[in-house]
């Protein structure tokens, strides 16, 4: 990953940087390494991720039909 820095602006380079690495899912990597989870926690909570992406899925799809 790579962001210049303009007119010496580092302020905004920065705030570039971290946008970047919270698109890429990266903050939230690293909150999920900061402790060991035993493998059944994490079947469970990919399960529970799983389940809210296709729920999502599911009301923007109604939500683009024209449903409530």
């Amino acid at each position: 990953m790579q962001v210049s820095v303009r007119d010496n602006n580092v302020d905004q380079a920065l705030r570039v940087l971290k946008k970047k690495l919270q698109r890429e899912g990266v903050f939230r990597e690293m909150k999920l390494k900061q402790h060991f989870k035993k493998a059944s926690e994490k079947k469970v909570r990919q399960q529970a991720e799983a389940i809210r992406r296709t729920r999502k899925a599911a009301r923007k799809r109604l939500e683009r039909e024209g449903g409530v």
